[in-house]
């Protein structure tokens, strides 16, 4: 087991926790965190794109002028893909982009970037996390007291409303709860703020 020091809102150190070896010590897999983010990415895709072929576009049922004699290209539609305001060539249409992965796959993954993120020293451990109110401020000096410069994501271990209301507005941090942890924010951020609840309920779910 990994001991990992715990900090408050303050950026005091106020103990040590020790990480599960199986949800925080598991082996990088690259090529399975890579399909996890893909998969993530895909599901993301809304494919609601949608233009209009030839046969679509409203007109064009007159040629446009006669086959021969007039010293003008051969024409037979107004709403050819050649004119403005004509059909387009292969349109795009509404598709599905989704993507599946085994559920053992996607497990793997999240454990993978997890201990990557331990074994980097990019993940840090924070007592509790709440505000007295939803302000930036708060969670901005909380940002600066722990020296959170780069893209972060605080997982929280219950959705606190003013915590995610306070830092919504700052560029670098971003906030979910542990019920919606995946693959992709571990990867996505360079820093992960696990709440001590966080841990417990990962340990509790993965080990």
């Amino acid at each position: 087991m990994a001991k990992v020091k715990v900090y408050n809102m303050k950026g005091e150190e106020v103990g040590n926790i020790n990480l599960s070896d199986k949800v925080f010590g598991v082996e990088y897999n690259e090529p399975l965190i890579h399909q996890a983010v893909v998969t993530y990415l895909c599901n993301q895709r809304q494919g609601t794109k949608s233009t209009l072929t030839r046969t679509e576009v409203r007109g064009g049922g007159a040629k446009p002028w006669r086959q021969k004699g007039t010293g003008r290209a051969r024409q037979g539609s107004i709403r050819a893909p050649q004119w403005i305001k004509g059909g387009v060539v292969f349109a795009p249409k509404p598709r599905d982009f989704s993507k599946k992965m085994n559920a053992s796959a996607k497990r793997g993954a999240l454990l993978s970037a997890l201990s990557k993120k331990a074994a980097d020293g990019e993940l840090l451990i924070v007592d509790e996390l709440k505000v007295s109110a939803p302000k930036t401020k708060e969670m901005e000096a909380f940002r600066k007291a722990l020296k959170l410069d780069k893209r972060t994501v605080v997982v929280m271990d219950e959705p606190n409303e003013n915590v995610i209301l306070a830092a919504r507005n700052l560029e670098t941090l971003s906030t979910i709860s542990v019920a919606e942890i995946n693959t992709y924010e571990i990867v996505a951020n360079a820093v992960v703020v696990l709440t001590k609840g966080s841990v417990k309920k990962l340990e509790e779910v993965y080990a």
